[in-house]
């Protein structure tokens, strides 16, 4: 891919969940290779930074090696969760596509 620039979603798929306010995110790499770029760039301050402000605490990233796969906790971006948000998608689905688009290094 040389002279492209290579996101998420070149390398993986990604599912989402949600706990109260914090959204889940699993990272499922296409390949190892791909789990290997991952594992080197896809880390908890590139995720932080890709969702900015919406973050309100600590995210944290575990690897899933035997999957392979990584899990994102992004705490405070859903609003409140799904009985106290005020946006359309309490869930946090589409905030799976939008990880898709995080440009890596």
């Amino acid at each position: 891919m040389s002279g492209q620039t290579l996101r998420v979603d070149d390398l993986a798929d990604v599912r989402a969940g949600d706990k109260g306010d914090t959204l889940i995110l699993a990272v499922l790499p296409r390949d190892e290779e791909a789990f290997a770029v991952l594992d080197r760039l896809l880390t908890a301050d590139a995720v932080r930074a890709h969702f900015g402000s919406l973050v309100t605490g600590e995210v944290r990233r575990h690897v899933l090696a035997a999957s392979p796969a990584f899990v994102f906790r992004i705490p405070g971006v859903l609003d409140g969760g799904v009985t106290g948000s005020t946006v359309l998608d309490g869930h946090g689905k589409t905030l799976s596509y939008h990880l898709l688009t995080l440009e890596l290094g």
